[in-house]
């Protein structure tokens, strides 16, 4: 099984230059929780996904207009290639703690996405018995690495601290 057979081709996109809130708007229409940032020729520059929209919103006290994704976005990119295997892109999920992975051609520009929701879609329809037997255990081991919860150390600074007498809302 390969990354092609599996992958969202029809992806939306932004640049850095976009506004957070134009960004959230497109998560809204497209009804997902991630935009991977290009640059003028397509190639990746980074992903944004809907808590780094709200996270960056209330560190820094601005609105979402004010805001860029350049400003908020993750210059880390874990991508893969279209003719990867499934099993390869499953350990990156897991090794990397993401759930969504642009897939890009050789010169990193984007050509779709595989997320964990298509992987889990792919499976459940897998009339591949063997396939589905052998796949499903280390996409589930993906998942709970993905969702082990980091400690303080292990997550990246914020790009600003909260703007002074502007402390972020904890909400239990």
């Amino acid at each position: 099984m390969r990354v092609q057979d599996w992958m969202t081709r029809d992806v939306r996109t932004c640049t850095p230059e976009t506004s957070l809130n134009d960004a959230a708007y497109q998560m809204w229409c497209g009804d997902c929780g991630v935009l991977p940032v290009v640059s003028g020729d397509q190639t990746v520059v980074g992903v944004i996904t809907d808590r780094d929209v709200c996270m960056a919103a209330c560190l820094r006290g601005a609105t979402l207009r004010d805001l860029r994704v350049g400003d908020a976005m993750s210059r880390t990119v874990f991508s893969c290639q279209a003719i990867d295997s499934i099993e390869d892109v499953i350990r990156c999920m897991a090794d990397h703690q993401v759930r969504r992975v642009p897939v890009v051609d050789a010169r990193g520009k984007l050509v779709g996405l595989l997320a964990a929701n298509d992987l889990a879609r792919q499976l459940v329809g897998l009339a591949d018995e063997r396939t589905r037997t052998r796949l499903t255990p280390r996409f589930v081991e993906a998942l709970a690495s993905i969702s082990e919860t980091r400690t303080p150390a292990e997550l990246p600074e914020p790009a600003t601290e909260p703007r002074a007498g502007r402390q972020p809302a904890i909400m239990r």
